[in-house]
């Protein structure tokens, strides 16, 4: 049985939590990837996304070079032990209508399971599933 650490992106992209909304947004416009994972030391604490910026920054007429994204991202984000089966990822993935998870090993963030991941590593059918579930 495949597990997460076997399809997951390692070492992903992170922010701290003084980081602005800003460099965020600046973060994944160069790197063409939504989420941003908040993290103390290597202790994940949060998830910042494009929709938290919209919506929490820009929409609030809040300045996007001030605010720092502990202020706007999602706390205690729903993760993945790097150890659990596939199938219980996409379990969850479906459950909170999530397409990327955060990949935890004992608190700390070890990595990023998205889509992509899966794709590559299950069959077609399982990934259409997903992606038929999480859509709605």
């Amino acid at each position: 049985m495949k597990t997460v650490k076997d399809a997951m992106t390692a070492k992903p992209v992170t922010v701290d939590r003084a980081t602005s909304a800003a460099e965020a947004a600046s973060l994944m416009a160069r790197g063409e990837f939504g989420p941003l994972p908040v993290v103390e030391g290597s202790k994940l604490i949060g998830i910042v996304t494009d929709r938290d910026l919209v919506i929490r920054v820009m929409a609030k007429g809040r300045d996007p070079k001030q605010t720092p994204v502990g202020d706007v991202c999602t706390q205690d984000p729903v993760a993945v032990p790097a150890d659990e089966g596939l199938d219980e990822a996409v379990g969850l993935m479906e459950r909170h209508q999530v397409r990327r998870l955060p990949v935890v090993k004992e608190g700390r963030l070890v990595g990023m399971l998205s889509q992509a991941d899966l794709a590559r590593v299950q069959p077609h059918e399982r990934t259409g599933e997903l992606l038929d579930e999480i859509s709605r």
